[in-house]
């Protein structure tokens, strides 16, 4: 019998490496801006050579956001998981957001650990990055639509809407906490913003 371990060891070490590769750049980045460092300086500072950056990284932006990446197509998955027990689209998109809006998901917006709140200074204050997540939007639009099903077009343009309404809800937490607004009153207003948002998504879209 073949033990699976070394498979998962490898795994593990490729998962730490890659972390520790983003760690070392997005701290280079908070102190000089994205623009201002190279990938040579990235991979200086984590003390590999470019050649091994590039195998973990394809592209400098990829640096910060392999941390959307990983959630790029994530409503299509709770759309589908949510079918297993019988749950509409929007139910279960719902339900998803108020969960993680309640342990403050930083994909939410929502969360007030300074790591993160520096993490989104960065990336909302350098438009190469905000281009980049424009393109994981897209892709999740159309996985979306593919799990909603029905009429092509119906289905793109309510997973249009839906990512839209993701967007727009985590975009303002995380410029209210930006601006310093105490994280219990914008979780507050989060939730009912939320709540009203897929109201309105369930009164105009069939699903």
């Amino acid at each position: 019998m073949t033990s699976e371990h070394p498979t998962g060891l490898r795994e593990l070490k490729k998962a730490r490496t890659r972390q520790a590769l983003s760690d070392a750049a997005i701290a280079l980045f908070l102190e000089k801006g994205f623009d201002g460092v190279s990938v040579a300086e990235v991979a200086a500072a984590a003390e590999v050579s470019k050649p091994t950056l590039f195998r973990y990284f394809p592209a400098k932006e990829d640096l910060v956001l392999h941390r959307f990446a990983d959630h790029e197509g994530e409503s299509a998955r709770v759309v589908e998981a949510g079918r297993v027990y019988g749950t509409p689209p929007l139910d279960a998109l719902y339900e998803h957001l108020r969960e993680g809006l309640e342990r403050r998901d930083p994909v939410t917006g929502l969360c007030d650990v300074p790591a993160v709140l520096a993490y989104h200074r960065l990336l909302y204050g350098t438009p190469a990055l905000l281009a980049r997540v424009h393109g994981f939007q897209m892709n999740s639009e159309v996985a979306l639509a593919k799990v909603l099903g029905g009429d092509p077009l119906v289905a793109r343009l309510a997973a249009g809407q839906i990512v839209a309404v993701l967007r727009i809800l985590a975009d303002d937490n995380v410029a209210r906490l930006a601006a310093g607004d105490p994280v219990e009153e914008v979780a507050r207003d989060a939730a009912a913003a939320a709540e009203e948002a897929f109201r309105s998504l369930r009164q105009g879209l069939p699903y």
